[in-house]
């Protein structure tokens, strides 16, 4: 019975729809089981193909994203690249700052800075009375940047000295004077007039703290205010004056800069 079903086969008939005549295939055991084998092997090499195609697929979205990531941190290199740069100037920048504000003067040499004691005045350094109050002493105890000079002859130009310096710099009297002034304005903020003989007066404008009070007599050198930036002012300076008989004198002729 087992040879007798081997033998048989497998018969394949179509019947066509309405007239037409049916085929017949006859198809051998082994043929059949050969089909078979094949259709199976068919179907487990498109599951494989299918399953590679997508794995690949996968591959190449995950590669495409990366290619996305990659760009992406190559821009923020070139930020932090850049940003470093920017901090390279900066620090470029402040130290030239640093440099002028700093005193010409070595660590060696005397900060050239005189106050007088709480219990009553030293002896100042030795010279006339007149020559100790002609204003020819840098009014601020470290260099500063001029950052504007003296601008005469139509009314309402700039009629001093502006010194850039940090707030809360010591602001000493140029000369031997008495304190002619103290006051606070709009424009030039807390300030101070100082009368020296000779004529000459000099003004200390945009402090922070003034040191004295009206009446009070200074000598060369003397901290008379700290400097500041009130007032009409954007930053922190000192606005320096010297005036002889009324009129202004600029600074830069009686005053050295460190």
């Amino acid at each position: 019975m087992a040879g007798e079903r081997e033998r048989r086969g497998v018969q394949i008939m179509v019947v066509p729809e309405g007239e037409g005549s049916r085929r017949t295939w006859q198809l051998s055991s082994r043929r059949a089981r050969f089909l078979r084998m094949a259709a199976w092997v068919s179907g487990v090499g498109l599951v494989f193909v299918l399953a590679s195609w997508g794995y690949l697929f996968s591959e190449a979205m995950d590669a495409r994203e990366l290619r996305v990531r990659v760009a992406e941190l190559e821009r923020d290199v070139a930020r932090v690249e850049e940003l470093n740069g920017r901090l390279v100037e900066m620090e470029e920048q402040y130290e030239q700052l640093r440099q002028m504000f700093m005193t010409g003067a070595g660590e060696d040499t005397p900060p050239q800075l005189w106050l007088p004691p709480t219990g009553g005045r030293a002896a100042a350094p030795v010279e006339s009375a007149e020559e100790a109050a002609l204003p020819t002493t840098w009014p601020l105890t470290e260099r500063g940047f001029v950052t504007r000079s003296l601008l005469a002859g139509n009314a309402g130009e700039h009629s001093g000295l502006d010194v850039a310096v940090p707030t809360d710099s010591y602001v000493r009297a140029a000369g031997a004077g008495v304190v002619a002034e103290v006051r606070e304005d709009p424009v030039y903020g807390h300030f101070l007039r100082v009368d020296h003989e000779n004529g000459y007066v000099t003004l200390y404008a945009h402090a922070n703290e003034i040191l004295v009070s009206e009446g009070d007599a200074v000598l060369r050198g003397e901290v008379v205010a700290l400097s500041g930036s009130t007032g009409q002012s954007t930053a922190p300076h000192l606005h320096f004056e010297i005036l002889r008989e009324g009129a202004p004198v600029d600074p830069l002729t009686l005053v050295t800069q460190p």
